[in-house]
C-alpha cells in the first residue's frame, strides 16, 4: 500500500475512513468533490488518496505543511489548522473537516467533462438526499417515476389525514383554478376529508368489535393493527390532491433527468416543484445540474418532451377516430374490458428459454445449442433444472439468478388508485398509466357497507366525479385529476421479466399487504401458471401467498414489538 508522510496523513485523516487499507470510504467532502475524484480516478494511475492530495487539495505533489495547504486552483480554501484523525471506534461524522476542500477544482473538472467531452456518466458519481414536502399524490407519482432513484413516501396506511394543520386539511389546491371553480373545488374536497374524519372512529370500532384483542397481545400492537386496517379501508375517500411528504435519494444524473421531465409537465405544481428542487440541489451539486435550464441544453430537451407528449395525444385522437379503429372497437366490445388483471402478452416458450439460460453459466455450450437441448427435455426434466437453479430459498429475499430475466409478462391492470400508488413504486419493471378519471368506476370496501357508511361513500364519489367533470369542461383535463377520489379505478400496465415478477408477487402478496394489491398480484401469479403455462416458474415463486387475512398488519405488528423488546 502507498505510504504517506506524517504531514500528509494529518491532512488526509478527516476525509478518509482509513489511510492504510485498500478499502476505505470518503467522508466530510462535498458531493461534487467525491464525484470529481472518482471521475479523475478512472484516468489516472494514482491512488485515490494521492489524487486528492495532488490535484484537489494542494498545488504541488507533496504537502509541505498540513496547516498551510491550499486548493490547487487558487480557490482560497484551506483545511482546518489541526484536522483530527479517526480515533479507534470514532465515526467519520464526529470529525471536523473543511467542507469546501477541493470544490473549485471539482467544479472545473465537471464543467470540462460535461461541456468539452460530453461524458454524462460522471454525473452518476455524486448524490443528494432531498425532501419534498406537501406534494400532492399526483406530484408524488411524477417524482417516483425514475428507475435509478430511491424514494420513501408518507403512507396513508400509517398516517391519518384527519388533522387540519394551519386550519385546513392536507391537500393541494391547483394554481390553475380560480373563481367559482376554485371555490367548488375547496368545498368538495373539504367535504371528502370531513367524511373521512367522521368515519375513522366508526370503522375502528367496527374492527375492534369484529376482531377483539387476543389474550397476551399488547395494547400497542393491537391499536396499531386496528388503526392501519381502518386507514386502509377509508383511504379511497381521499382525493388525488391529498398531500404527502417524499424523501428522495439520487445521483446528479438521475436528478437532471427528473428535472427535465418535470419542467415539461403540463401541471403548474410539478413545474413549480422542479424550480424549487433545482434551487436546493444547486446548493449541494451545482456542477451536476449546469445544463438543466440552459436554453440550448436542458431547455431544448424539456421542449422535446413536451412537444412529443402533445403530439402523441393528437395522434391518438386521430387514430381513434379512423374507420379502422371504430371497427376494431366494435369487435372488441364483444369481450369484457373490466377484468382487474389481464395477461396480455407472454412468450409461450418462455419457460424453455429460462431453462436454457439457467444452463448457460454452468456449461461450455452455446446459447443456440442450450436452447435446443432445453426444448428436447421433458417438462419434468426442465422443472428439475429450475428447481436446482432456484434452490432452497429460506425467505423471499433469497433471489434466484438472472436466468429468470429471459422471459417476461405484460399485465393490463384496472385497480383503484390507492393500489396503483403502491404498485407504481416498482421501478425496475416497465409501468405506464392512463390519466385518472371517474370513467372506470370506483370500489367500496365491504366494511364500509357493514358500518353503515355506503350512502356517504357514494356521495363523496359522486361529488368527486362532478368536480372532475366541471374542471375538465373548463379545458383543464390535466388539473381535473386532483379532484378524483382514490377509490376510483385507473388503468395501467406492468411489464416485467420473471425475476422481477417473482419479487413483486412475493412482496405484494405478503399477508401484511393491502387487500387491493394483494388481490392483483395473486391474480398475476395464477395467470403465469395457468394462462402462460409457466407452472415451473410460478412454482419458483415460493413465497407467493394466496391466504385470506382478516387483519393484515396483526402479525407484522406483533413481530415488530418482539424485536423492540429484544425477543
Amino acid at each position: 500500500m502507498e505510504q504517506f508522510s506524517a504531514e500528509e496523513r494529518e491532512v488526509l485523516a478527516p476525509y478518509f475512513t482509513n489511510l492504510d487499507g485498500p478499502v476505505f470510504a470518503l467522508v466530510n467532502l462535498p458531493e461534487v468533490v467525491k464525484g470529481a475524484l472518482f471521475a479523475r480516478y478512472s484516468r489516472s494511475p494514482k491512488s485515490l488518496r494521492r489524487l486528492f492530495l495532488d490535484e484537489f487539495l494542494v498545488q504541488s505533489g507533496a504537502v509541505d505543511s498540513a496547516r498551510s495547504a491550499s486548493v490547487d486552483d487558487g480557490g482560497g480554501v484551506s483545511p482546518p489548522p489541526s484536522p483530527p484523525r479517526f480515533a479507534p471506534g470514532a465515526t467519520p461524522e464526529a470529525t471536523t473537516a473543511d467542507p469546501a476542500a477541493g470544490t473549485t477544482r471539482a467544479e472545473q473538472l465537471y464543467e470540462r467533462v460535461f461541456f468539452e467531452y460530453g461524458d454524462d456518466s460522471v454525473a452518476q458519481l455524486g448524490g443528494v438526499h432531498l425532501a419534498c414536502e406537501g406534494a400532492s399524490n399526483v406530484l408524488t407519482k411524477v417524482l417516483e417515476w425514475g428507475r435509478l432513484m430511491a424514494y420513501l413516501e408518507q403512507s396513508t396506511r400509517y398516517i391519518p389525514y384527519d388533522d387540519r394543520p394551519g386550519g385546513r386539511y392536507r391537500y393541494h389546491v391547483p394554481a390553475e383554478l380560480t373563481g367559482p371553480l376554485r371555490e367548488q373545488y375547496v368545498a368538495t374536497v373539504d367535504r371528502a376529508f370531513e367524511t373521512y374524519r367522521a368515519w375513522l372512529p366508526r370503522v375502528r370500532a367496527l374492527y375492534e368489535a369484529r376482531h377483539p384483542r387476543d389474550a397476551g397481545e399488547s395494547e400497542s400492537a393491537y391499536r396499531m393493527t386496528i388503526r392501519a386496517k381502518a386507514l386502509d379501508t377509508l383511504r379511497g375517500l381521499l382525493p388525488a390532491a391529498t398531500a404527502s411528504n417524499v424523501g428522495i435519494y439520487g445521483t446528479g444524473q438521475a436528478y437532471e433527468q427528473l428535472l427535465l421531465r418535470m419542467r415539461a409537465h403540463p401541471l403548474a405544481e410539478v413545474r413549480a416543484s422542479a424550480d424549487a428542487m433545482l434551487v436546493e440541489l444547486r446548493k449541494v451539486i451545482p456542477a451536476f445540474l449546469r445544463r438543466v435550464d440552459l436554453p440550448d441544453r436542458g431547455g431544448a430537451w424539456s421542449a422535446y418532451l413536451a412537444d412529443t407528449q402533445a403530439a402523441a395525444r393528437v395522434a391518438a385522437d386521430r387514430a381513434l377516430a379512423t374507420p379502422e379503429a371504430r371497427a376494431a372497437r366494435s369487435m372488441h366490445a364483444l369481450t369484457s374490458d373490466d377484468a382487474e388483471v389481464a395477461l396480455t402478452d407472454f412468450d409461450p416458450d418462455g419457460e424453455v428459454k429460462v431453462v436454457a439460460a439457467a444452463l448457460y453459466a454452468v456449461t461450455d455450450r452455446s446459447d443456440h445449442e442450450l436452447l435446443a437441448i432445453a426444448r428436447a427435455l421433458t417438462p419434468e426434466q426442465r422443472a428439475d433444472v429450475l428447481r436446482a437453479y432456484v434452490g432452497g430459498r429460506g425467505n423471499r429475499r433469497h433471489k434466484p439468478g438472472r436466468a429468470l430475466e429471459r422471459t417476461s409478462y405484460r399485465f393490463d391492470v384496472l385497480a383503484d388508485y390507492g393500489a396503483f400508488r403502491d404498485l407504481q413504486r416498482h421501478r425496475l419493471l416497465t409501468l405506464e398509466w392512463q390519466r385518472l378519471s371517474p370513467r372506470h368506476g370506483w370500489v367500496m370496501p365491504d366494511a364500509v357497507v357493514e358500518a353503515g357508511g355506503a350512502e356517504e361513500w357514494r356521495r363523496v364519489m359522486d361529488a368527486s366525479a362532478d368536480l372532475h367533470d366541471a374542471i375538465a369542461a373548463a379545458g383543464l383535463s390535466e388539473v381535473a385529476v386532483y379532484a378524483v377520489a382514490m377509490a376510483y379505478r385507473v388503468r395501467f400496465y406492468m411489464e416485467m421479466n420473471a425475476r422481477e415478477a417473482l419479487h413483486v408477487i412475493e412482496l405484494r402478496t405478503a399477508p401484511q399487504g393491502h387487500p387491493s394489491y394483494r388481490r392483483v398480484c395473486q391474480t398475476m401469479h395464477r395467470l403465469i401458471a395457468e394462462q402462460a403455462g409457466h407452472r415451473a416458474l410460478a412454482a419458483a415463486m415460493t413465497f407467493a401467498d394466496h391466504s385470506e387475512v382478516a387483519l393484515e398488519r396483526r402479525q407484522a405488528e406483533r413481530a415488530a414489538e418482539r424485536r423492540r423488546a429484544g425477543g
